[in-house]
């Protein structure tokens, strides 16, 4: 890192006061939001500092959820210290072997069903010791929506705002009365194979500071139809149902809900996250200066194309998808 880094001077001084030692933080990776992470080594023992500018991402609800996740016997990162003044956090280290770079479709059954089994204490979290989690409610996924709007549909493509809501608010609200219908749980809010680390062949959970109230699908469906990569049809469902029967044993779902009702669940609920991802990633570009996740707009759209046109309700959605926006994505430079 570069010495004239103000930041990175602050958080030398912080980890040097705690170790009472000199060490030398060494940069290992941003993120899509503003935190940054370092790796440092103390007499053998490898420990990862975040650096999280607390104006922009304030610690607090990270280390929070951290506590109510692991006395829930969620494998998550222990926090050694943070300094939510600062913006600093020292974690365990959970190295750095993203699921995702393991997973094949040889072994993606073995690790996805330990990955959805680890859905049951998260959805045990509704609170912290200090509140309630947040309730994703209709304007919480509405906004979320409209982040497609504004960020991939208007301001990356160049269409009219007029255009994009006729096209969008009738699925928009059919998106939103299906988050109602569902029965509320914690919710991670981001849980996908680059969120998981595999750590001596154990799975272990990040990125969990979002995480809210919200329907029994959501986690689910945003592991099984990950927004940067796709798996065969055929071994999601089987994994879709794997979660269905696992939710209904674990009293998440009631027994009469049937599988072609929660299947319809999971389906749309998929489509708000693939529609808000969309136009999260424009947003990184354009507001963030973060480019590289252009590269995962079109597979966000090829699921919702897909995904819309099974719903006779969402087949003029899908083919306004399929002729106008992915048309327009591929031919923009």
């Amino acid at each position: 890192m570069p010495l004239s880094d103000p930041r990175f001077l602050q958080l030398n001084a912080w980890l040097n006061q705690y170790f009472s030692a000199n060490v030398s933080p060494e940069l290992i990776s941003g993120d899509a939001s503003f935190r940054r992470y370092f790796r440092v080594t103390l007499d053998s023992v490898s420990y990862i500092v975040v650096d999280s500018p607390p104006k922009l991402v304030p610690i607090t609800p990270f280390v929070q959820i951290a506590e109510s996740y692991s006395r829930c016997d969620i494998p998550v990162p222990k926090v050694f210290s943070g300094d939510a003044e600062q913006g600093f956090m020292l974690l365990s280290d959970l190295g750095d072997v993203q699921l995702l770079s393991v997973l094949n479709p040889s072994n993606l059954k073995h690790y996805y069903q330990q990955a959805l089994l680890l859905l049951n204490n998260i959805a045990k979290v509704t609170a912290t010791e200090h509140a309630a989690l947040p309730i994703y409610d209709d304007e919480f996924v509405l906004r979320e929506l409209n982040i497609f709007s504004q960020w991939l549909a208007v301001h990356h493509l160049g269409l009219s705002i007029d255009e994009v809501r006729v096209q969008t608010d009738k699925v928009f609200q059919i998106l939103t009365d299906n988050v109602k219908q569902q029965p509320q749980v914690g919710m991670h809010r981001d849980y996908h194979s680059r969120n998981i680390m595999l750590q001596d062949n154990e799975l272990k959970v990040i990125d969990f500071q979002d995480a809210v109230i919200g329907p029994v699908t959501y986690d689910a469906v945003s592991l099984l139809r990950d927004c940067y990569i796709r798996w065969p049809e055929e071994q999601v469902n089987e994994l879709m149902l794997i979660h269905y029967e696992q939710a209904i044993a674990a009293q998440l779902l009631p027994v009469d809900v049937s599988f072609a009702r929660y299947q319809r669940w999971f389906d749309l609920m998929g489509l708000q996250r693939h529609i808000k991802a969309a136009g999260i990633f424009a947003r990184l570009n354009y507001r963030d200066g973060k480019p590289a996740y252009m590269a995962d707009i079109p597979l966000t759209l090829e699921y919702i194309r897909d995904i819309a046109r099974r719903y006779p309700e969402l087949s003029v959605f899908s083919q306004w998808i399929a002729s106008v926006v992915i048309p327009a994505v591929r031919g923009k430079k």
